[in-house]
């Protein structure tokens, strides 16, 4: 637990671990304070973009979307290993997680499965978005891989926190797949590596895998878009829509639990990329979910399919 260091201190401590920052506009009065509390702080967080372009990458961090307005994060680790700060303070990267998980972060300790999101995560983590496509094909350059790690040890070595202080997305909200492409337990060895006091890897059961239900994610796929209002879904939508952002076919600034249109155009892609169409010739899949559809897109992204 630990009060946020100030702007100024941030850039300087990422200089001296020896990163190439970036300052971006106004970065350091940048934020979303006026939606909530900044701190105390306890770890730092993870994530990969789903984007391709540095510059791109940088913009959509700084600005954000129109539903998820920015900063998304503190600091944007792009490909070539720089770190550009776009904002500082509250930031919306971390979203709401599970208290387990932040409590584990703050002892230190190994870290339980993330099954709840009930814990204000922007409020509590410093946040690095790293450029990537998250498809699990998209390479990490070492120069990038070395940046996330001297910027997360460079945090912890300042507020005297172990390499357990450092987790990503997918250990704190349920249905989150960031960051993809290399393990948080490696880079977690990194960081050890790095400050020095690295702690020894405990011994723990295969993480439990998501599921998504056949029945209730037809029903939302069914119901939700010819609704006028508020969409009703339920849990599972989110981890299917991740799986579909993962595959760029739906926007990440569209991954909100409700199997609207855009959710239901996305996966009638999923299904036409499968070999799938419509009844009439010309016509698109129907963007329904079926069981070998929903099973192939759950063993690509590691959630389980049940009835």
């Amino acid at each position: 637990m630990a009060a946020p260091m100030s702007a100024s201190q941030f850039a300087r401590i990422l200089r001296a671990e020896g990163l190439d920052v970036v300052e971006v506009g106004d970065w350091e009065d940048h934020n979303r304070d006026g939606k909530g509390p900044w701190g105390p702080v306890h770890g730092v967080m993870i994530h990969h973009t789903v984007t391709r372009g540095s510059a791109r990458t940088v913009d959509i961090c700084r600005k954000g979307y129109s539903g998820l307005p920015g900063p998304l994060c503190h600091g944007v680790i792009t490909k070539d290993g720089r770190v550009h700060l776009v904002g500082y303070g509250r930031a919306n990267h971390a979203g709401l997680g599970d208290d387990d998980v932040l409590r584990a972060v703050i002892n230190e300790t190994a870290l339980p499965a993330d099954n709840e999101t009930s814990t204000d995560g922007n409020r509590h983590f410093y946040g690095f978005e790293c450029e990537n496509l998250g498809d699990g094909d998209d390479p990490w350059p070492a120069a990038q891989l070395e940046a996330i790690e001297r910027a997360a040890a460079a945090i912890c070595r300042h507020h005297g926190w172990n390499e357990r202080s450092v987790i990503g997305h997918l250990e704190w909200q349920p249905g989150k797949v960031d960051p993809r492409g290399f393990s948080m337990g490696s880079m977690r060895s990194r960081v050890g590596d790095r400050l020095g006091s690295k702690t020894p890897a405990p011994s723990l059961p295969a993480p439990k895998r998501p599921k998504v239900s056949l029945s209730q994610l037809r029903r939302a796929a069914e119901t939700n878009p010819q609704m006028k209002g508020t969409p009703v879904t339920y849990s599972g939508v989110r981890t299917y829509e991740a799986a579909l952002v993962d595959e760029g076919l739906l926007e990440k600034a569209r991954l909100d639990g409700h199997y609207g249109w855009d959710t239901k155009d996305a996966t009638s892609r999923w299904q036409e990329r499968l070999g799938y169409r419509g009844r009439r010739p010309g016509e698109p899949a129907d963007g329904i979910p079926g069981r070998d559809s929903l099973t192939r897109l759950g063993n690509k992204h590691g959630f389980d399919v049940i009835a």
